[in-house]
């Protein structure tokens, strides 16, 4: 998925929705981290693109609190 339509999908959610994504997220970093630091991740560039969609999904809950205010 594109990084825009990523977004889009993203400020398109609940909060609750969010924050579920959150969740998922962390834990799919926590994966990817004990699989590279055994040796078992193919893919390292996957590290850097959940980081980054956690980061997406921090500012979207941020903005969302932001404009409730």
């Amino acid at each position: 998925m594109k990084t825009n339509e990523f977004v889009k999908d993203l400020q398109n959610k609940s909060t609750d929705e969010l924050n579920q994504a959150l969740v998922d997220a962390k834990k799919e970093l926590f994966s990817l981290r004990f699989q590279n630091a055994t040796n078992q991740l193919e893919n390292t560039s996957r590290i850097k693109e959940v980081r980054r969609n956690i980061a997406r999904i921090q500012t979207v809950i941020t903005m969302k609190a932001e404009a409730a205010k």
